[in-house]
């Protein structure tokens, strides 16, 4: 497994997240978990501006937690391959149903460990914050993100069903004190 970087967004990632969208859209993955609202945005720059302002509790949107988007890149060629988004606390949808941190991988890009390299590199930065707890979820037919979960620590409290008639299941991780 090569290494990852995760990396603040900035200008000069917008061709790239821009390929990273088509790509996760083309594939039929509409959700883009860990994004930050990338699917809906309405270009690069307004996303840009909405993930820089939802790092801070002072200015995140109204209804959303303070969260920090991270860029997952090869150092070796600089090529995005994931996306991560580590929520600093949880309201009561996040709670039931998104967890802390949701993350993507670009289709092309699955099956060679980024997405348990960025888990475990999300769930460091998690650790610095002061988080004791970790709550990752995932759709009860991922079996792959189940796995990553599982393999950085997760354990199964239960399953929630959705709205949508899906079933999200709820791990949580301990973290060591920093």
């Amino acid at each position: 497994m090569m290494a990852l970087q995760l990396v603040f967004p900035s200008e000069e990632w917008g061709d790239q997240v821009l390929c990273y969208r088509a790509e996760c859209l083309e594939a039929g993955d509409n959700s883009l978990a860990g994004t930050a609202g990338l699917a809906e945005a309405g270009s690069f720059a307004a996303w840009l501006a909405a993930v820089r302002r939802n790092r801070r509790e002072e200015t995140a949107l109204p209804g959303m937690v303070p969260a920090t988007t991270l860029l997952a890149v090869r150092p070796e060629d600089g090529r995005l391959v994931g996306m991560i988004d580590i929520r600093h606390r949880l309201n009561d949808y996040l709670l039931q149903f998104g967890g802390h941190i949701g993350y993507s991988v670009r289709p092309s890009q699955r099956r060679r460990g980024y997405a348990k390299e960025m888990l475990r590199q999300g769930l460091a930065r998690c650790q610095e914050m002061g988080l004791v707890r970790v709550l990752v979820t995932c759709d009860r037919d991922n079996r792959a993100s189940a796995r990553t979960i599982l393999a950085c620590g997760g354990v199964l409290e239960d399953e929630r069903e959705r709205e949508d008639g899906g079933v999200t299941q709820r791990y949580w991780i301990a973290l060591p004190p920093a």
